[in-house]
């Protein structure tokens, strides 16, 4: 008889589904505030106009899982929340337009995307 030691430390298919089940709202909150802390700390260490947009971009979409995550948990009816983060994923798709564009314009006319250099209203 063979003596399995790793036995009781197995994880089951059960476990598995047990534990995705309960994925609740303080998940998607810890989840929502990381992915805004990492955009934050792109945003403020970042040099270039490009990961600067990337970053805003980041902080855009995990306000967007709170209001999925608030419409989903609190016990209204209505998709208020959804709606929004819908509204909010269209004008983060006209930003990054609008911001590649400036980008584009700012390096013909300085040769730079560089945050720093970006400092002076001269035309």
């Amino acid at each position: 008889m063979m003596l399995d030691i790793l036995h009781p430390f197995e994880i089951g298919f059960f476990d598995i589904m047990n534990f995705a089940v309960h994925v609740g709202l303080p998940h998607f909150l810890l989840l929502s505030a990381v992915l805004f802390a990492i955009g934050l700390f792109g945003l403020m260490t970042k040099r270039g106009i490009i990961p600067a947009l990337m970053s805003i971009e980041l902080m855009l979409n995990s306000v967007n899982i709170n209001l999925v995550a608030f419409n989903r948990y609190m016990p209204m009816q209505d998709y208020a929340g959804q709606l929004m983060a819908v509204f909010a994923i269209a004008v983060g798709a006209c930003e990054v337009a609008v911001g590649v564009a400036l980008a584009f314009r700012i390096y013909s006319d300085r040769k730079t995307v560089n945050i720093d250099d970006l400092n002076s209203m001269k035309g």
